[in-house]
C-alpha cells in the first residue's frame, strides 16, 4: 500500500506538466494554486516518511532523496541529489552503502523476498560495518507507453528487529550444537547395542530408539543447515561430476530406506550416458535425498518413485524429475511447501517427524546452483518435483543469496 501511494504521489509531482494540459483555459490561475497546494502536501508526506524514498532514472542519477533515505544512509540530500550512482561508487566510502542498496549484486548478503524478474521487488540486505539490516523494495516508474523511465526504491531499516531475530537464532544454533554431539553417542548406542545377541522385546526396543535418535539428529542437521543458508555461509565448492553417475549413487543409498517402507526406487535410462556439470555434490546431494525420502516416506506400499533426467531443449539446462506414487499435495498447501517448517496436514498424519525445513532446504541448494525446483500434484495419485541445472557454469550464481520464503 504504502509504495502504491508513493507512486501515486511521486507522479503526481513529476508529471505535472501534463496534468496542466487537462486544465481549461479559464481556471488555469485557480487550479495552479490548488495543485501546487496539493504538490507541497505531498512534498511534505514523502519528507516526513520514516522509511528511505529513493527515485532515480534510467541513468541511475538521484532524483528523490528524503529524510528517511538521509538517516539510513548518513547522506545528506543536497549532496546526492543529481548524482550518478555506478558499481564504481562503492569505493568512496560515503557512497558505499547506497551503492550496494542500489547495485544490489555488489551486497554482501541478500536475502530475496519475491520471485525473480516479478516487480515489485522485496529483498532483505545485510551488511556488517556498520551493522545494518535493511529491507527493500524497488519497483518501476512507467511512462505513458509502459516503458521504464527510473526505479524507485523504498528502504525501511530493520536492523533492531534483525538482531532480535538473530539473537533467536544464535540460541537455536548454540541449542543444536549441543544437542548433536549427545545425540550421535545415543544413535551409537543403540547402533551397538543392534548387533547384540537380544530377545524380540529388546530388538523392538532397540529399533525404536535408533529411530527416534536418527529423526533427532536429522531435526538438528536441518536447523545447522538453514542457520548457515540464512547467514550465507552454507559453504559451496562446485566441481565438475557426472550427473548420471552422481544421481545413481544417491538412488542406491536411498533403497536402504526405501526397503523400509516397500517403496521400490529406480531411475529411468537417460537419454545421454553421460551428463557432465559443474555442481557441489555434497549440497546438490542433500537436495536430491531429500526429495527422495519425501517421495518414500510420504508414499503407498509397493509404491515407487521414479528419477529421470533430460537435457532441456528451449534452454541450457538439464531437467531432475522425482516422481512418486504417493498421497499427493493439497492445492492449498503448495503455495507454502517451499517455507520453513511447513508441513501438510495429509503428510503430518502418515509420519509425524519431520522438521519442515528440507524442502526450504532444498529450494536453497538448488537456486545456489542456477536452477529452479518446481512441484506438481495431484491427490491420491501422487507428486512430481523438478529441479533444473544450468550446463553453463556462467549462468551458476557468483555468490551465495538466501531464498526467502516467497522467492
Amino acid at each position: 500500500m504504502i509504495l502504491n501511494f508513493v507512486l501515486i504521489i511521486l507522479t503526481l509531482i513529476a508529471g505535472s506538466a501534463a496534468v496542466f494540459l487537462f486544465i481549461k483555459a479559464g481556471d488555469q490561475v485557480k487550479e495552479l494554486g490548488k495543485f501546487k497546494a496539493e504538490k507541497l502536501k505531498l512534498e511534505n508526506i514523502i519528507a516526513s516518511m520514516s522509511d528511505g524514498v529513493i527515485l532515480y532514472d534510467q541513468d541511475f542519477t538521484i532524483q528523490i532523496f528524503n529524510s528517511g533515505a538521509e538517516a539510513i544512509f548518513n547522506l545528506s540530500a543536497k549532496e546526492i541529489i543529481g548524482q550518478k550512482l555506478s558499481p564504481e561508487s562503492i569505493k568512496n566510502p560515503k557512497l558505499e552503502i547506497l551503492a550496494k542498496t542500489v547495485f544490489q549484486s555488489l551486497a554482501p548478503l541478500v536475502v530475496r523476498q519475491s520471485p525473480e524478474g516479478v516487480y515489485p521487488q522485496v529483498v532483505d540486505i545485510s551488511f556488517d560495518n556498520p551493522r545494518l539490516e535493511l529491507r527493500v523494495i524497488t519497483d518501476r516508474v512507467l511512462n505513458e507507453a509502459k516503458q521504464a523511465v527510473g526505479f524507485l526504491k523504498i528502504v525501511s531499516d530493520h536492523t533492531r528487529e534483525a538482531e532480535l531475530i538473530k539473537s533467536k537464532n544464535d540460541f537455536i544454533t548454540v541449542a543444536a550444537h549441543q544437542l548433536r554431539t549427545p545425540l550421535s553417542a545415543v544413535s551409537w548406542t543403540f547402533q551397538s547395542l543392534k548387533n547384540e545377541t537380544l530377545s524380540d522385546g529388546q530388538k523392538e526396543l532397540v529399533d525404536t530408539g535408533l529411530a527416534a535418535s536418527g529423526n533427532l539428529l536429522k531435526i538438528v542437521e536441518d536447523l545447522l543447515n538453514v542457520s548457515k543458508i540464512e547467514e550465507g555461509k552454507f559453504g559451496y565448492n562446485f566441481q565438475k561430476i557426472d550427473l548420471v553417475k552422481f544421481l545413481q549413487s544417491i538412488l542406491d543409498q536411498a533403497d536402504l530406506v526405501a526397503k523400509e517402507y516397500n517403496v521400490k526406487v529406480y531411475m529411468e535410462p537417460p537419454q545421454e550416458s553421460q551428463i557432465l556439470l559443474e555442481v557441489d555434490s555434497e549440497k546438490l546431494g542433500l537436495a536430491v535425498s531429500n526429495l527422495l525420502e519425501n517421495g518414500i516416506k510420504y508414499n503407498v506400499p509397493s509404491g515407487q518413485v521414479i528419477l529421470s533426467v533430460e537435457r532441456r531443449s528451449d534452454a541450457p539446462f538439464i531437467q531432475v524429475n522425482i516422481s512418486d506414487t504417493g498421497l499427493g499435495i493439497p492445492e492449498d498447501a503448495m503455495d507454502k511447501l517451499f517455507g520453513k517448517f511447513f508441513r501438510a496436514e495429509n503428510v503430518i498424519t502418515k509420519a509425524t517427524e519431520g522438521s519442515g525445513l528440507g524442502l526450504y532446504i532444498v529450494k536453497n541448494i538448488i537456486r545456489r546452483h542456477g536452477g529452479q525446483v518446481w512441484v506438481e500434484s495431484v491427490m491420491g495419485r501422487g507428486t512430481t518435483f523438478h529441479f533444473t541445472l544450468p550446463t553453463d557454469p556462467r549462468l551458476i550464481p557468483q555468490k551465495e543469496v538466501a531464498y526467502g520464503e516467497a522467492s
